[in-house]
């Protein structure tokens, strides 16, 4: 893969760490980060606090702003360094299919079957896989005023979901990495192996646990 004109995504559950990750790479190879929209959706905290009232008006919101996001991308022609983004546009989906009921589903799958057409895959994806204890400490940690009153039982449930997307996934070259038993913030052993990893000719699906 040619770093310098290379599309990476990077996903995994709340708290996991893909943002750092985000940050990490661009440093390193002097890419360009592309940041989920997630702050600025103002249903969010309603929608921990009552989940089933705010949750159709919470995912349009992020469905129409990863959308935007995703259309403003440079074409693949026209990239000059790494591009390296905290989430793909498919795993909407996740979200849609835990926390929406039937007739809301139906909605939004005709509006998101029009949108997939126009969205650009990346060169790999990284699910960064963990457990919903670590996950939950990493939330608690670093204490952001609308994530104080996610549950345990969300974030589990959340957990699961993305452990059966991504097994399934086969849309793009995929790489799983268990975070759980890495330190890759503080460990740089452990952060150039991930980079050894993006270097390696990954076809399909590869798993990395250490």
């Amino acid at each position: 893969m040619d770093i310098k004109q290379a599309y990476i995504a990077i996903d995994g559950v709340i708290g996991v760490g893909k943002t750092t990750l985000v940050n990490m790479l661009t440093k390193r190879f002097k890419g360009k980060a592309v940041y989920e929209i997630v702050e600025e959706n103002p249903f969010l905290a309603d929608f921990y606090q009552d989940p089933k009232r705010y949750a159709f008006q919470t995912q349009m919101f992020f469905l129409l702003s990863r959308y935007r996001q995703q259309q403003e991308l440079p074409q693949r022609e026209l990239f000059h360094q790494l591009l390296v983004s905290d989430y793909i546009f498919a795993k909407d989906k996740i979200f849609a299919y835990l926390n929406l009921e039937d007739r809301e589903l139906f909605l939004y799958e005709k509006i998101v079957k029009l949108m997939e057409r126009d969205i650009p895959k990346p060169d790999l994806v990284i699910y960064l896989k963990s457990t919903p204890d670590r996950l939950m400490n990493n939330i608690k940690k670093r204490d952001r005023s609308f994530e104080r009153e996610m549950k345990f039982e969300y974030i589990d449930s959340l957990n699961k979901a993305y452990n059966n997307f991504f097994n399934l996934y086969d849309a793009t070259p995929l790489l799983i990495i268990n975070a759980t038993s890495m330190d890759f913030v503080d460990n740089n052993n452990d952060f150039e192996k991930i980079v050894e990893l993006i270097f390696t000719d990954i076809k399909g699906t590869y798993i990395f646990e250490q």
